[in-house]
């Protein structure tokens, strides 16, 4: 009887072993511990193609497939100041295969929508903050504009200039609204649904003057296709020296850099989140991605994930602020 007893004990124990290693292997595959073998992983770009959050996602992409052996596919959904793509992006399965690229218009649209489909902190994990940039306003070579002292003195003077930016409370905007209401100007705003269609537009002189990344504008900088006026950062860019800041040219202490990051459906296992994070922060420290973001005037953030949490945050905060005193609406748009 006593063996008998024993005997069953064991079967017991080994029982409940087995059940444990089973319900490990089932939080692997609910976390990180498996991820990612099931399928493609989606990367949707919040805005059209040929802007600069298409090429940013367009970078990482295959730097990212190499890293996890895992395919990256991007996908464009644009619309809405990225409120359409960010959607997509927080109706998808939380399992580690779906993450949005954004822009920095994400930080405006909690205060500049009446009403948003996605809740900004419950639903959306961000998952690295990838870089910032300067801001640039460049003129179409039909605009008759080569400098910004020439554009201020003549908004001064009382001409209306039209300017372009990817949208109603884009970064872009709000700077230059920011700046307007300042200095006194009377610009038109003309709202556009991404960076490629921007720059068509004023490459082929139908808008005056674009305020874009500079990730977006360097390339038709560098084609002498539009003029660089001014950034918009504190300090002048690497990639474009002889470009004066706006804080330098007559207005001190005017800041407003673009930013990228990377972010998940809110529900997604923290296992993946982290996971993703490492892998992507690894693929910024990859001297091939690093040089292309820093040619195109970006300069790398990465960090953790609270680190993107904080810089968004604030962000909102900033620009949120800016939106209301000023009640900036999307009639228009």
């Amino acid at each position: 009887m006593l063996d008998l007893a024993k005997t069953a004990k064991r079967a017991l124990l080994l029982a409940l072993l087995t059940l444990g290693a089973g319900n490990l292997a089932l939080a692997q595959t609910a976390g990180a511990g498996t991820w990612p073998t099931q399928k493609p992983i989606r990367f949707i770009a919040v805005f059209p193609p040929g802007g600069s959050v298409d090429q940013v996602a367009r970078i990482l992409a295959p730097a990212l497939q190499a890293e996890l052996k895992q395919n990256v596919i991007v996908e464009n959904i644009g619309g809405a100041s990225g409120v359409i793509g960010t959607s997509a992006m927080t109706r998808s399965d939380p399992d580690g295969y779906t993450f949005a690229v954004v822009f920095d218009t994400h930080g405006v649209n909690p205060s500049l929508k009446e009403k948003l489909p996605y809740d900004t902190i419950k639903d959306i994990s961000p998952i690295i903050l990838v870089g910032t940039s300067p801001m640039v306003l460049v003129a179409s070579k039909n605009s008759g504009i080569t400098s910004f002292k020439q554009l201020v003195d003549q908004s001064k003077a009382g001409k209306k200039f039209s300017y372009g930016s990817i949208g109603i409370g884009s970064l872009g905007h709000l700077a230059m609204a920011r700046l307007a209401k300042q200095a006194g100007f009377d610009w038109n705003h003309i709202p556009y649904r991404g960076g490629g269609p921007l720059m068509q537009d004023v490459l082929g002189g139908q808008v005056e003057l674009a305020v874009g990344s500079e990730f977006l504008v360097k390339p038709h900088i560098d084609n002498k296709g539009v003029i660089p006026l001014v950034i918009t950062t504190a300090k002048r860019s690497p990639s474009l020296p002889n470009v004066p800041t706006i804080s330098e040219s007559g207005f001190p202490g005017f800041s407003a850099p673009a930013w990228w990051a990377v972010l998940a459906p809110g529900k997604t296992p923290s296992a993946i989140v982290d996971a993703m994070n490492k892998a992507l922060n690894k693929v910024l420290k990859n001297p091939a991605v690093a040089e292309k973001f820093k040619s195109q005037g970006i300069e790398i953030v990465g960090g953790s994930t609270e680190t993107a949490r904080e810089f968004i945050g604030k962000q909102i905060g900033i620009w949120g602020k800016f939106v209301i005193e000023n009640n900036i609406k999307e009639t228009g748009q």
